[in-house]
């Protein structure tokens, strides 16, 4: 570790070549490179400071303090605090975080949700930094700006007035992801007072690069329940805020404090007496402060649940979650916000479906004004129309997402009023309600056709804006030729879970009817790392995966069918019972001897010294072996020996080695193909139908 007295200050680092803006080649905000800095303050023994984010009032704000006490900040590392400090300490999670003086409750909520959902988690928080190994005072966070992620390098001095944190702090003294976190944040943003009140919506958006939609609960959706499940269901971000027209961080006597946000935590459908009851769970950034009405921690209502639903539900501590009814929700909170890659808290029913996605980045310039009383219909007509065909309809189900992002410039607090026209067949067919937030987002449900969206602004003025337009797909057809996304998880038990792959598949098919080595990361780390006897291990790696993809890519195309991942998922079902089974302390690890009793369990053989080679590369300093590269390990394990076999029973004479028994990086060789699967008969209802819904978000809900 270096020395807490010694620095380096970089004034810039370096851009990268070719195109940024995805998690796998990130734009650099300030031209900074986390991985050249470091290394370069390694090599010198100094620890990082940021010129471009200093440690100076300069990045407070001028008004979020008094003049006086602005002067007053101190700048500490985590090294001059603890002595064993730690990025993140047994896990993320949302009861990590504790709310300063800062009110920023908005974007805690936000980033409590976050903590839930490991599929967005792993791109915001990057896995490659901490104290204890090539500690240099750098630290580097991921966050989602208008269409591209951006890489936001920070030093770890944080601010400090009278002795403690200005912001967010941890909930356990040596654990410090939720401070570096909102640093990068305020970077991001322009300065921490810029965080000081805000839009939960925006905050949800930033920390998944989805799609978000916000529902008045004063005039909520008459599907509002179904809409919650879904969400739930399909690892949305779900947050929630009350009114501040009594003034904001005023709590009433029922615990809700008003001009505040939350998090959503969990919504659920429970037996209830001799019905059932719909509930939601609650989560307030204080860490304290909870409801006191029905459902609440004591509440008589516990008692007509079932014990080991209750026990499973109900957490009874003073940690700001609790429960409450659908209907106090609603009576108690004013808006509500869902985010997530696709629109999946609109997907009602059980079957699979896709959500395919169109984005368009342009200018607005002044003929595009179409946002005033006194627009003209010529105005229009001159206006970019970008077009989408709907090729399915049910009269029941939305089927159509439009969201329009305005670029904000350096403040991020100047928006323009912004909206957007819909037309069909050169026709006005409807027209968006306009609203000074950075996003405006729609739900329809719209008839078969081609439609036109016109992006509108009220401002003469040139600027950047985003539009995204997603559209349902019932039926999967494996020759479609436009972009699916992921679609609803569905909850199955275990042993139907071999059933379920084609769903899987097409929530993480991003890229039509196949799977690249990326995607098949998210998928495994989001599907088979569930629960904490497959997660202990470790995740599954991009390297790792890559290998998997190039034994079970029988086409060698560098993708995975449907087909094909149905032979893998077969795999991975199988070696996760065999591990199970063969883990029998529970540890989450297989040791030497269970390793080998595993390999003959799935009717492979391996000798000592192919035993001993696999445990050093495949397990840790121990030789125990996670479950992550178990799965690695035993597909190429089989593979190998069933090409050997084939060899074999050629007439030819095989004698394989270690090396031969696939650990060497070249051996690559296909295992056999499962059985072809039916295709299923898919059809679209014909007629053009009249528009049958819409739905709308225009809020403005700035939380403190």
């Amino acid at each position: 570790m270096l020395a807490p007295g010694s620095a380096l200050t970089l004034e810039q680092g370096w851009q990268t070549t070719g195109a940024t803006g995805s998690l796998h080649n990130l734009k650099k905000f300030n031209n900074q490179d986390f991985d050249r800095l470091r290394a370069l303050c390694l090599s010198q023994g100094l620890l990082f400071e940021d010129a471009t984010f200093p440690a100076h009032i300069s990045s407070i704000g001028p008004n979020l303090l008094s003049e006086d006490k602005l002067w007053q900040i101190q700048w500490k590392r985590p090294t001059e605090l603890q002595r064993n400090p730690y990025l993140v300490l047994d896990g993320v999670s949302r009861f990590d975080i504790m709310q300063g003086e800062i009110g920023c409750c908005w974007m805690l909520a936000a980033l409590g949700s976050l903590t839930q959902q490991k599929q967005f988690l792993e791109n915001v928080l990057p896995r490659d930094q901490g104290f204890q190994d090539n500690y240099a005072g750098i630290f580097h966070f991921r966050f989602w700006q208008h269409g591209d992620w951006v890489d936001v390098v920070i030093d770890d001095r944080l601010p400090f007035l009278n002795g403690r944190y200005l912001s967010v702090y941890p909930r356990t003294s040596n654990e410090f992801w939720p401070s570096l976190l909102e640093k990068a944040y305020a970077k991001l943003r322009g300065s921490y007072q810029n965080l000081h009140g805000g839009y939960l919506s925006d905050a949800l958006v930033d920390l998944t690069g989805g799609v978000q939609v916000q529902f008045s609960l004063k005039d909520p959706p008459s599907d509002l329940e179904e809409i919650l499940k879904a969400a739930d269901k399909s690892k949305c971000l779900m947050g929630c805020s009350t009114s501040g027209q009594l003034g904001r961080n005023v709590e009433l006597r029922n615990g809700i404090v008003q001009g505040h946000a939350y998090t959503v935590t969990g919504a659920v459908k429970i037996r209830y007496k001799k019905g059932w009851k719909h509930i939601i769970r609650i989560w307030n950034p204080w860490g304290h402060g909870e409801w006191k009405g029905p459902w609440s921690d004591d509440s008589p209502q516990w008692d007509h649940v079932e014990p080991k639903l209750r026990e499973a539900l109900l957490r009874n501590k003073n940690d700001g979650e609790f429960w409450m009814s659908c209907e106090n929700f609603q009576e108690q909170f004013s808006w509500l916000y869902i985010c997530n890659s696709t629109p999946t808290f609109l997907d009602f029913g059980d079957q699979p479906c896709t959500w395919s996605m169109n984005k368009h980045i342009n200018l607005w310039s002044p003929v595009l004004a179409t946002g005033r009383n006194n627009y003209s219909s010529g105005a229009v007509s001159r206006n970019p129309q970008y077009f989408f065909k709907v090729p399915d309809y049910d009269p029941k189900t939305y089927n159509v997402v439009i969201s329009l992002m305005q670029k904000h410039p350096e403040d991020m607090q100047d928006a323009k009023k912004i909206g957007f026209l819909i037309t069909m067949d050169n026709s006005k067919v409807l027209k968006q309600n306009f609203c000074l937030t950075r996003d405006v987002t729609s739900y329809f449900i719209l008839s078969p056709g081609t439609y036109a969206v016109v992006p509108s602004t009220a401002e003469d003025q040139e600027f950047e804006f985003l539009l995204r337009i997603f559209v349902r797909n019932e039926d999967y057809n494996e020759n479609l030729n436009f972009p699916p996304n992921p679609v609803l998880p569905m909850d199955v038990p275990r042993q139907n879970e071999d059933s379920s792959y084609k769903a899987i598949f097409l929530r993480h098919a991003k890229q039509g009817s196949a799977i690249d080595a990326s995607q098949l990361q998210q998928l495994l780390n989001e599907e088979i790392l569930k629960d904490e006897m497959t997660s202990l291990g470790g995740r599954f790696s991009f390297d790792s995966c890559r290998g998997i993809l190039s034994l079970m890519d029988i086409n060698s195309n560098g993708r995975l069918t449907l087909q094909e991942f149905r032979s893998l998922w077969q795999r991975l079902t199988k070696y996760m019972d065999i591990f199970r089974k063969e883990d029998r302390n529970h540890s989450g690890f297989l040791d030497v001897s269970e390793f080998k009793s595993a390999i003959q369990t799935a009717g492979l053989a391996a000798n000592e010294q192919l035993l001993l080679l696999m445990t050093l590369r495949y397990g840790d300093a121990a030789r125990r072996i996670g479950f992550s590269d178990f799965v690695c390990c035993m597909l190429r394990l089989e593979t190998m020996t069933y090409a050997f076999q084939n060899l074999a029973a050629g007439g030819s004479q095989v004698s394989m080695t270690a090396t031969e028994h696939g650990l060497s990086p070249t051996a690559a060789t296909k295992p056999p193909p499962s059985e072809p699967l039916p295709r299923e008969e898919s059809g679209v209802p014909g007629g053009q139908l009249p528009v049958a819904a819409m739905r709308t978000t225009t809020g403005l809900h700035n939380m403190t």
